[in-house]
C-alpha cells in the first residue's frame, strides 16, 4: 500500500493554502547534515540515536579516551599521571576489542570513512 499519492496531494493543499509561506529559512539552502560522514545504511541508525542523545558503545568509549587525554595533558603529580595513562590503556583496549567485535575495519563503509571518522573524533 502506497501513501505516496496522499502524501503529495496533502503538500499540494499545504502549498495552495500557503502554509510554506512564512517558514523560518524560506529560500535559503537547507543546513549542511551534519550526519552526512556517515555511509547512507548507517546514516538513519545513528540518527535514532543522536535523536535519543545516545551515543553507540564504542563511541562513548572513544570520547572517555579523548577526556583522559586531555586530562593527563594537565596533570602535574607523577603518581596521579600514571593512574591515568592506566585508565586510558583500559579504556583503548576496550575501545579497540569493542571495534574487533564490530569488525568495523573489514568494512568497506569504515575504510571508505577512515579519515573522516578519525577525524571527528580527534585521533
Amino acid at each position: 500500500m502506497s501513501f505516496d499519492h496522499l502524501i503529495e496531494e496533502k503538500i499540494k493543499q499545504s502549498i495552495e493554502r500557503g502554509d510554506f509561506d512564512y517558514l523560518p529559512g524560506k529560500g535559503k539552502p537547507l543546513p549542511k547534515d551534519d550526519l552526512a560522514h556517515v555511509p547512507d545504511e548507517l546514516r538513519n541508525s545513528y540518527r535514532i540515536l543522536k535523536n535519543a542523545h545516545m551515543l553507540p558503545e564504542e563511541m562513548q568509549v572513544k570520547k572517555e579516551i579523548v577526556e583522559i587525554e586531555e586530562l593527563i595533558e594537565t596533570i602535574d603529580d607523577p603518581l596521579e599521571k600514571a593512574a591515568c595513562q592506566k585508565r586510558l590503556s583500559e579504556k583503548r583496549i576496550r575501545f579497540d576489542l569493542l571495534m574487533e567485535r564490530r569488525k568495523w575495519k573489514q568494512s568497506g563503509s569504515f575504510r571508505q570513512y577512515q579519515n573522516q571518522i578519525n577525524k571527528r573524533l580527534g585521533f
